[in-house]
């Protein structure tokens, strides 16, 4: 009875991080919507200080509360671990976010930029296998390149324009992954006493800082008042600003980062391919958009992809 009790909780133990990270996917697939909705009243500098503001003080008063949780206890940082911590604020929120606006700004479709910003998964492998020498096995390639034709199907087929042809573009998107991926390495590299949300308190603090100090050069920070006016709007804008911090800001940036930790980089950013998916039944499910057959082959390539990427090789 012992045994088979051990057993089990070893294979729940296996499939947590596999819960989290397609959480982490189906709450981020949701941010963009939250964006639209708030973006009505905020600036998006303005939109992004908020959010994490109310996400780093949320993550403080959870951290000091449940101090001994060795998944959202709050340990202070040492000093040799410092530059990660550095590090990793400047990849991700700040530069990513900068970069993805820009990115966005540049292409004259989203679905383009959307599409390049989904390589991830393909970026990943490189990065994991050069700065953390992490394996890369073969059924790790089949499964981001059926993965990543699925999320191609998804985002591009349908909308009438596959031609790229934008060099600015295509770099800003580029640079925009690399920091996203960087940020997973950084995770990797985080000694494992910190918990998951501690790491991402003090990522997030860091950034948050940065994103100060760009709001008040911007001269966005003189309109303040403006933010306590629109908290009270009349509308969606409200609830759009709390999931973004609450769910967008702490709940799907820990559960990503305990993922990372537990399986690695290469395997948890494949699943970045997954949020095409649920954006699509999101949209699907609250605005009644239409689902064509090609998009539910897509759905269904890029399932396939994930499972054949988590499969082991055979010795």
């Amino acid at each position: 009875a012992q045994t088979k009790k051990k057993l089990y909780l070893c294979r729940v133990k296996k499939i947590i991080p596999y819960i989290s990270v397609i959480t982490a996917m189906l709450i981020w697939a949701g941010s963009g919507i939250a964006v639209k909705e708030a973006l009505v009243v905020f600036t998006p500098l303005t939109l992004i200080v908020l959010r994490f503001t109310i996400a780093v003080i949320l993550m403080l008063s959870i951290g000091l509360i449940f101090r001994q949780n060795e998944i959202v206890g709050l340990q202070p940082i040492q000093r040799k671990d410092i530059p990660l911590f550095l590090l990793g604020g400047l990849f991700q929120p700040f530069l990513y976010f900068i970069f993805e606006t820009y990115t966005y700004q540049t292409f004259d479709s989203p679905t383009i930029a959307e599409a390049l910003l989904s390589t991830q998964p393909v970026i990943a492998p490189i990065f994991a296998f050069v700065l953390l020498r992490e394996k890369v096995t073969r059924n790790n390639i089949i499964g981001i390149l059926l993965s990543t034709a699925g999320m191609l199907m998804l985002l591009m087929m349908g909308n009438g324009v596959l031609a790229i042809g934008n060099g600015k573009g295509v770099a800003l998107a580029l640079l925009t992954v690399s920091m996203s991926v960087s940020y997973s390495v950084i995770l990797r590299r985080i000694p494992a006493r910190y918990s998951p949300l501690s790491i991402v308190f003090y990522v997030q603090s860091i950034s948050l800082i940065l994103f100060y100090i760009v709001w008040g050069i911007s001269g966005e920070a003189s309109t303040l008042s403006a933010i306590g006016d629109g908290l009270w709007a009349m509308g969606k804008a409200p609830w759009a600003v709390i999931y973004l911090a609450v769910f967008s800001s702490v709940a799907a940036f820990v559960l990503f980062c305990y993922t990372v930790r537990q399986i690695g980089v290469t395997r948890a950013n494949i699943f970045n391919n997954i949020r095409p998916v649920f954006t699509a039944i999101l949209m699907w499910v609250i605005f009644g958009e239409v689902l064509p057959v090609w998009k539910l082959v897509g759905i269904a390539v890029i399932i396939i992809g994930l499972f054949v990427s988590e499969k082991k090789d055979k010795q």
